[in-house]
């Protein structure tokens, strides 16, 4: 539960500072934008002409700008002493070092060819809100999906898996990603996460910085029935779980 109230204080921290984002350049400060597209010409012009006297000017007088505009911006500072909180909440609060786990590297299996055949997904993209497969009983086709700001629930107890890998993929952005995975069946987890947490079956990584995990139960590759799951979170709790 303190984890998750961690993550969760990130999610906020991203989500309110593209708001101040958003405010002040729509409210209280619409020149910004003007300025950081000078900054920009003068850039762009002073590294077309970066052999002249005049490019290397035009190069200097944009990046020095466009630093300080950002500088002064309260959406940059709220980022600053955001991260400077953070950082002190966990430096305050850690007590060990997180555990590593060195991914293990496999080279791909060639397979033949198949014919096309056009299904329809399990799961959309959604931009904002939750994503949850169906509370009854579907027909599983694997599932590639990208999600913006919201929770994503996978629950394999509902479904027949076929014989062979069947694969979960999920790209999110700012959210939770829970998987409940049947007993009977082996499974092969590669994750990657700039802040969060992680519990993989028994496997539980409390505080994840800009990691990538790679776990697999024992008998993945012989297994008959196995599950591949793909993911990926800028700010986010990863919890894949026996059902």
């Amino acid at each position: 539960m303190f984890n998750n109230m961690k993550t969760d204080l990130i999610s906020w921290i991203l989500l309110i500072g593209l708001i101040v984002l958003v405010l002040e350049i729509s409210f209280f400060d619409g020149g910004l934008i003007f300025s950081l597209l000078i900054s920009a010409a003068c850039i762009y012009i002073g590294r077309k002409k970066r052999g002249r006297t005049i490019g290397r000017v035009l190069f200097w007088i944009g990046t020095v700008t466009a630093l300080f505009t950002v500088m002064n911006m309260m959406a940059f500072k709220f980022f600053i002493m955001a991260i400077l909180a953070y950082i002190l909440f966990l430096y305050i609060q850690s007590r060990k070092e997180p555990r590593k786990v060195e991914p293990v590297v496999k080279e791909p299996i060639d397979t033949p060819p198949l014919d096309m055949v056009i299904r329809k997904p399990l799961l959309g993209n959604k931009l904002f809100g939750h994503e949850k497969t169906p509370d009854h009983v579907y027909e599983w086709n694997d599932i590639n999906i990208q999600t913006g700001i919201g929770d994503t629930v996978i629950d394999l107890s509902n479904t027949v898996l076929p014989k062979g890998e069947s694969v979960i993929t999920i790209r999110g952005f700012i959210g939770n990603i829970r998987i409940f995975i049947p007993y009977d069946i082996e499974v092969s987890v590669q994750h990657s996460v700039l802040a969060g947490t992680a519990e993989v079956l028994q496997h539980h990584e409390k505080r994840v910085f800009n990691q990538n995990i790679s776990l697999q139960t024992s008998e993945y590759e012989n297994a008959e029935q196995k599950v591949k799951i793909v993911t990926s979170l800028i700010s986010g709790n990863l919890e894949v779980k026996r059902i």
